[in-house]
């Protein structure tokens, strides 16, 4: 029921496979845990520029998000996608305000 409690629409998505030719096309590469992360630069390969991070790498407190599917807390991997993405956005807007 989190996506009633939250007001998030339960539609339809499609994943699409990660290349190697996308770490030149991003400027970040996000996984939500170690195993994530692995599987990313096994793809793209090194990290020369970088570009792959942890969603919560962005937070004050960096760590994995757990799937819910094995913790069966779906409110715990919620709240830490929300705060790994407002962390995200906030060093975005330092990074970028510091060069207008």
């Amino acid at each position: 029921m989190l996506e009633i409690q939250k007001n998030i629409p339960f539609t339809k998505r499609k994943a699409i496979r990660l290349t190697p030719g996308d770490y030149n096309k991003y400027d970040f590469i996000i996984g939500m845990e170690e195993a994530n992360i692995r599987d990313i630069k096994r793809i793209v390969g090194e990290d020369k520029e970088n570009k792959i991070y942890k969603l919560l790498d962005f937070s004050n407190n960096p760590r994995d998000i757990a799937d819910p599917w094995y913790t069966g807390n779906f409110e715990v991997t919620y709240n830490d996608i929300v705060e790994g993405c407002r962390s995200f956005l906030e060093s975005l807007d330092k990074k970028y305000s510091k060069t207008k």
